[in-house]
């Protein structure tokens, strides 16, 4: 395929709320609160990024409240505690951001692929990450919802793609006939070519366009010449 697919810079935020180290634990909430975000980069001086903040890492002082004293679990721990796992008791006690964040940062870089920035926060099960150029230093932050933006490609966009960069590509024969219909990010290909053995290699260019929820086909091959 020829097309160019979206990268993390196409749709990342560039206005970005972040702390310093120094950060207290209060100032840390309150920023989560009015910026409506569950994590915050840590920086060193200006913008380089050493660390994030999340929710998860604050809550482990909650967790910790029931005995009255933060870095001791009541026997049996809490019913949080059963269930997720019990929190760190070093974070139970942190009341800066060195203390809280978590470092080295899990980090992504501006030209990197949406499907890439999407496996790092798959696997790692995080909700967003900070964009970093090549020294460390922020330059925007990108979350699911960011990555989910392809989706919102208009239904003849993305049939124009695959017309140009599927059907031009792989059905160049003139025998073969194709239709391409997008309805709400499903496409539809239909029509006659000469050899059905590419669907499978259709379905899997087609599917790589961003932006394509599904893939159908009503492929065949051409009729034969009456004799």
């Amino acid at each position: 395929m020829y097309g160019t697919p979206h990268i993390v810079s196409d749709v990342m935020t560039q206005t970005v709320a972040a702390i310093g180290r120094r950060a207290p634990f209060k100032e840390i909430v309150q920023m989560m609160h009015d910026w409506r975000v569950s994590a915050l980069p840590v920086l060193e001086g200006k913008s380089r990024v050493v660390g994030v903040v999340s929710e998860a890492d604050l809550l482990a002082k909650e967790e910790f409240r029931d005995d009255g004293s933060s870095g001791h679990r009541p026997p049996g721990g809490s019913p949080f505690t059963r269930l997720h796992g019990p929190a760190d008791p070093a974070k139970a006690d942190a009341v800066t951001a060195e203390q809280l964040m978590t470092s080295p940062p899990l980090t992504t870089r501006a030209d990197a692929t949406l499907a890439q920035a999407a496996r790092t926060m798959a696997r790692h099960k995080v909700k967003r990450l900070p964009v970093v150029d090549e020294l460390g230093d922020l330059q925007g932050i990108v979350s699911r919802a960011d990555l989910l933006k392809v989706f919102l490609r208009d239904d003849e966009e993305i049939a124009e793609e695959i017309r140009r960069e599927v059907v031009a590509y792989l059905f160049r024969s003139p025998a073969s006939s194709v239709r391409v219909e997008v309805e709400d990010g499903v496409v539809k290909l239909g029509g006659r070519i000469r050899d059905t053995s590419l669907v499978p290699v259709a379905a899997r260019l087609a599917r790589s366009v961003e932006g394509v929820v599904d893939v159908q086909f009503q492929l065949a091959e051409p009729q034969a010449a009456p004799t």
